[in-house]
């Protein structure tokens, strides 16, 4: 990602803590974040080699152990 003029908050030391970002480019990096952790749950489950099942089902099957 190319830097867009960063913000830095520094210690006494000099030393970067923590980084002051626009709040759309805070929202976009979280959504970014989602994306990406849904592709790796899609990369883990074809990589296990298990059956799929239909979503309806998996819905199903998850509200009947929240009971």
């Amino acid at each position: 990602m190319p830097a867009h003029g960063e913000r830095y908050v520094v210690d006494e030391n000099g030393k970067r803590v923590s980084v002051v970002l626009d709040i759309e480019e805070y929202k976009k990096l979280l959504d970014d974040l989602d994306e990406l952790d849904a592709i790796r749950a899609f990369d883990r489950a074809k990589a296990s080699g298990e059956k799929a099942i239909p979503l309806e089902r998996a819905v199903a099957d998850i509200e009947s152990r929240q009971r």
